[in-house]
This record gives C-alpha cells, structure tokens and sequence, in this order.
C-alpha cells in the first residue's frame, strides 16, 4: 500500500495538472483556449496590481475579457469583475481607493463604471450613445475628464424631391465631401469628432467642453484640477497633414485652450511631472521619411524651454512615465525584438531596468507591450516569450518575478515549437539581419522538414522573442518556420529602418532570401519544399518574391498591396502614403510606383499563389488581391482567393478568423508539399 502511495505521489510531482496526460501538438481550436494579460495598472502604492484578462468563446466566436486584481508578490489572484463580456482599461484614483473602467456588462452597451475596491460596488457612470475613450482622474479624485466621439449632421448639397406617401424609394445617396471618408475596422466614417468632456465621480450628465470640428486626444489633468492637457490637430490644412498635431491645455471653467508646442510633426501623449512643473511629451520633426523615430521631450507646464531628451538613443520611446522624484522618466521600448523596460533621466542617459516585455500580439510575433508605475518605483508589465502569450510580470528594479501563467493548463498537454534566434548577413551589403527558426515538436535534426518563410507586415514595425499561436501552428503541422526583420523594420535604428525609405519593397528581398540559405545551410531542411507567405507588407514581399524567384513550391499572399498607383489612392489615410513613402504622386512619377509594384512582374510568376484578404479591408483593400489574381490567371498560374467574411485588415480580430487563415494557409501548402 506505501509503494502504491508513492507512486501516487510521483505521478502528481511529476504531473500536477492531471494523471495520465499525454501531450500531443497543438490543434486549431487550442486557439479559443488561449489567455493573455494586457493593460497592467499598478495601484499608486505599488501593493496591487490590476490587469485586463483576455479569454475567447467558441460559441460566440468572441474576445472577451474580465479585470483581475493581485497583491505586488502575486498572492490574492482573484477577478474584480466576470461574465462574458468585455470589461477593461482600469484607471486608479489618486487615492487609491477607486477604478473606472470600461464594459459593455448590460445591455451590450459600452458604458463608463466606477467601482470602490473595498466593497467592489460598481456603478454605471454614463449612458451615453457613444463610448468614452480615454480617461483621467482629477488630482482631487472628484472628476473624470475623457474623450468621446460627438456625431454631427453630414451636409449634402442634393436635394431630392419628397417621396409621396407610402412609397418605397431607396435609401438616399451618401453625399461625401471629406478626404477621410472611411477607415479599416471603422467602415464608413459618420459625422463628427472626439470631443473633451468632464463629469464627476458621483455620475450625472457629461459635460462637453470643446466643439471643434477637429480630433481630441485622451486629456490629463492639470494639478489645479482646473486645465486639461490634451493633444490635437488644429491646423487649417489638417487633412492634408495628418501627423501635425501639438500639445493644448484647456481651462475647464471658460474653455479657453491655448497651444504649448509648434513645431511641424506631431507632439502627443502629455504627461504631467509629479509636482506639476513639467510635461514630457512624445514626437519627431517631421522630415517625410517613411520610419522617424518617436523621440521623448520635456518642457516647462506653460510651454516654455521645450528640450529633446532622446536624443541620443536611437529607439521608439514607445510609452512613458515620470518617475517619483521627478528626476526622469520610465518608459518601453524594442531592441532586437526584444521589449525592455528602462529609465531616462533629464540629461538623456538610459539605463535597462528589466526585459522580455511583450507577448500582446497572439497571431503573428509582433513586439507589443504595456506598464505601468506605482508613486514608490515599482512596475507592472507584460511578460513574454517564444513559449507562452503574455502574463502579468512586475519589478522593483532590483529582481523581476512573472506572476500569472494563464496557459500553463494548455501547454501542459501540448507540444511547443522551439524558437532559436538566428542571425545572418545579407548577400546585397553584408548587414547583419535578425531571424527567428522555429522547429517542429519532436524535431530530429537528421530529418529533412519543409520550411515555411513567414513575413512581418508593416513594413516599419518589428517582430520578436514572443509567443505566436499562427507560427506554431504551422510548427504543429511539420513545418521549420522562419521569421525574420528584414531592411526597414524597427528595433535596429533609425538609419536601418529607413534603408526602405522609398525604395519598398527591392533589398529586403535579398535580405530574405540570405535568410533561407542560413537555415538551408544548418542541413535539416528540404530545399525542394520551401514556402513563403506573409501579410500586408509581408504580403507586398511575397508577391514580389514569386516576381523575382521560382524556388518556393508555394506561396499564400495575405492582404497585400499589389499595385502601388491604385493603392495610395483607394486605402484608408490615402494623405499619407504617397507623401511618405513615394514623396511624389502617382501622375507626378509613374515609373517609381510600377517598378515597385509587385503587379509589374507577374509575367515571371510560376510560383501556385493564393491571394487572401479580408473583405471589409479599407487598408489594403480587397480589389488589390483581385488584381493579381486576375492578372495570376490570365499568366495560366495556378492560383486561388480566399475571401475572409466580415473582416477588415486584422484578420486575426476574431478566433474564427486566424484559425480560418491558418487553415488556408496550410491547405494550400500541403497541396504543394513533396
């Protein structure tokens, strides 16, 4: 009876989430399964921590999320809020005693609560058609300041006669005047604008206070609890200049506003210094190139001695917060692929307090990371990695601790691809380029696998040392999958990002390619079943990789940009992409916009490409796809379309949808696959 007790005991030592669980590889529906934190608001004493849980419902084919809170070294994990629907961006009262937060918990409708900690009362502070956006607390802790879109009537200058009655006529025309007239996840844009409004913690009626036909960001209040600082675009030419925006404050009582920076290029995110005194504040000198590093700057509260404090730090300032002294700044940022966690001091010098922050992006491996900083030097963040989406990591500079694992349920039972980093030098100019292997579970190197290039989207962003559900998707399926930071994207300095600063997509190319060798050479890949597939921007490159090379078996392009002349023309922002990444208009210079247009080579292609796009996609829309599926079939390609129903670029917005993508991508692989 002892040894069958002890055997007992090993069996759970060894297994404590279950007997007898044999771990197999991932599948599709793991995807409805997986957790991740986000939005960490750490309390202003730093003793807790509250975080957004994210969760999924394969019923409803949702996102969803609750509140959670926990004590500073990760005791009392217990949820503030449940139920199936989305509650999330907690914001602490001064005092500590307080959170507002957004949830859609009645009635489907996205309302504004407030609730006190101690008894966890909770109660609807607004009722308004629209949904507040960000929010502020008064230093006072008796008002909330926010944003809110504020419709207004669209004007039209066709008149029609009046219907007689009874009769059935269609709906009017849409009369649109506007250079922004639609926006991808948006649709079609409806009158109107963010406005400022306040209201006291005791609910009641908001009060607006601007009515510009012009955006408002998130304010933050002054410590006289009588100003807001805000960020806007209020420029004559606003349309036309879309990232020209400054820092304002605003006088709650009378509503005057006046403007505390001028400079050209953007100026957002005011923060106020514990004592009031000074504002640091994110932006760049607009300089028209494709990637310009988000810099950090501090001035004066009166707008006054505005001083560059970045400088020297060639990285995105991505998100920051004053320190408790009012010495410096802590703020996020991406190195390599790596988030880190760092602190900057008025004179510029940057020290790492901790990294391994991000794991937000649970599709593909994009960096993405948040904090957040309590009034004694202690933070809150996303942790994550190649193993697992993000959990709920803190520091207090001298040791980090992870203290959630909200999937070690799933991944006890289930078999991971191992990520390597790797990295090469690209046969055009010798540049060390960063990528990632991602061999299959079970992996023996004496095997031969098919390897599958996967490309990041952007192109200006990064991809990195985190969890992604779509790469270990295709690692579960068999596949060796590379992922890599071509030319142009970020992590690496400004001077490498804008080695693509109008000339995207050409050298990135090579910088691929080199890639492939570099895994081809380590011996346990097939050079006979290589695949390539990417989205957006990753789309843009695999459609001019099968224009420039027939060594892929097969190739899925993923919401592409096909043609660049009709593209800047016909995508949401249309005011932005011919002035940053062409610096002419299409007319003005025809030659540049074919020669970089994957459309240009069709006539080489012999690669079997799938086209896939959402069909609600105002960013790269749908007709770009239908272009080079129509031109693939008029060439006697083999080729398909996936069409995603009711989504815009974010394919990967709903559960459904990624695993639909991951489906089509690895049906048309293996139908290729020796």
């Amino acid at each position: 009876m002892k040894k069958i007790i002890y055997t007992l005991l090993l069996l759970v030592a060894a297994n404590p989430l279950g007997f007898g669980q044999v771990q197999s590889n991932l599948e599709l529906l793991d995807i409805f399964n997986m957790e991740f934190v986000s939005d960490p608001q750490i309390s202003p004493d730093g003793t807790k921590i509250i975080y957004v849980r994210n969760f999924k419902d394969v019923m409803t084919d949702r996102n969803l999320s609750n509140l959670w809170i926990v004590n500073f070294d990760g005791s009392n994990n217990r949820p503030l809020t449940t139920g199936n629907h989305n509650d999330f961006s907690p914001v602490w009262s001064h005092d500590g005693k307080k959170i507002v937060f957004k949830s859609n918990m009645a009635d489907e409708k996205m309302k504004l609560y407030l609730m006190w900690l101690d008894t966890k009362e909770t109660m609807a502070l607004t009722n308004t058609p629209q949904s507040p956006g960000q929010v502020s607390w008064s230093y006072d802790d008796n008002f909330l300041a926010f944003n809110m879109f504020v419709p207004a009537e669209e004007k039209s200058i066709i008149k029609l006669p009046a219907k007689p009655e009874g009769a059935k006529w269609n709906a009017p025309p849409k009369y649109i005047d506007k250079i922004n007239y639609r926006g991808d996840g948006q649709g079609y844009l409806k009158g109107g604008n963010m406005q400022l409004f306040t209201l006291p913690v005791s609910g009641g009626t908001p009060k607006q206070l601007t009515f510009t036909e012009f955006d408002h960001d998130g304010p933050v209040w002054a410590k006289d609890n009588a100003h807001l600082y805000f960020s806007a675009n209020f420029h004559k030419e606003e349309e036309f200049e879309p990232t020209d925006s400054e820092i304002y404050t605003i006088n709650i009582n009378n509503g005057e506003i006046k403007a505390l920076t001028d400079r050209y290029g953007p100026d957002v995110h005011p923060v106020l210094s514990p004592d009031g005194s000074k504002i640091a504040y994110l932006g760049f000198d607009d300089r028209y190139q494709g990637y310009q590093l988000t810099q950090l700057y501090v001035m004066n509260a009166d707008g006054s001695n505005s001083q560059l404090i970045s400088g020297g730090f060639d990285r995105d300032v991505e998100d920051m917060v004053w320190n408790n002294k009012g010495t410096g700044l802590n703020f996020i940022y991406t190195d390599k692929g790596m988030g880190k966690l760092a602190s900057i001091n008025l004179s510029g010098k940057v020290d790492d307090i901790t990294d391994g922050l991000g794991g937000l992006s649970l599709g593909r491996p994009y960096n993405a990371a948040s904090f957040s900083a309590s009034s004694n030097n202690k933070f809150a963040y996303t942790i994550g990695d190649t193993n697992h989406p993000s959990d709920l990591g803190v520091t207090d500079t001298k040791s980090s601790k992870r203290l959630t694992a909200l999937n070690d349920d799933l991944f006890s039972f289930r078999k991971l691809g191992k990520v390597e980093e790797i990295w090469w030098e690209s046969s055009y100019d010798q540049r060390k380029i960063q990528g990632w292997v991602v061999t299959p579970p079970d992996f023996d190197p004496a095997k031969k696998y098919p390897m599958i290039l996967e490309i990041h989207g952007g192109p200006f962003t990064s991809y990195g040392s985190v969890y992604s559900a779509e790469i270990q998707a295709y690692a579960a399926a068999g596949y060796v999958v590379l992922y890599t930071n071509p030319r142009g994207s970020t992590s690496y300095g400004e001077e490498f990002g804008n080695l693509i600063h109008h000339d995207y997509p050409n050298h990135d190319y090579d910088d691929l390619m080199s890639g492939v060798d570099a895994v081809l050479a380590k011996g346990f890949v097939d050079k006979d079943n290589l695949f390539v597939t990417g989205g957006s921007g990753g789309g843009v490159l695999t459609a001019w990789i099968v224009g420039k090379t027939d060594r892929f078996k097969a190739a899925v392009v993923a919401k592409p940009v096909i043609n660049w002349y009709s593209f800047v023309l016909y995508a949401d922002g249309i005011q932005f992409f011919s002035k940053y990444w062409f610096g002419k208009k299409p007319w003005e210079d025809p030659e540049n916009y074919m020669r970089r247009s994957p459309l240009t080579y069709v006539g080489n292609v012999t690669t079997p490409t799938m086209l896939m796009t959402g069909e609600d996609d105002y960013r790269t829309p749908i007709a770009e796809s239908e272009q080079f599926y129509a031109a693939l079939k008029l060439q006697n390609v083999e080729t398909a379309m996936v069409r995603i129903p009711n989504s815009g670029h974010g394919i990967a917005n709903t559960p459904s949808n990624l695993i639909a993508k991951i489906a089509s991508v690895l049906a048309w692989f293996d139908k290729y696959k020796n």
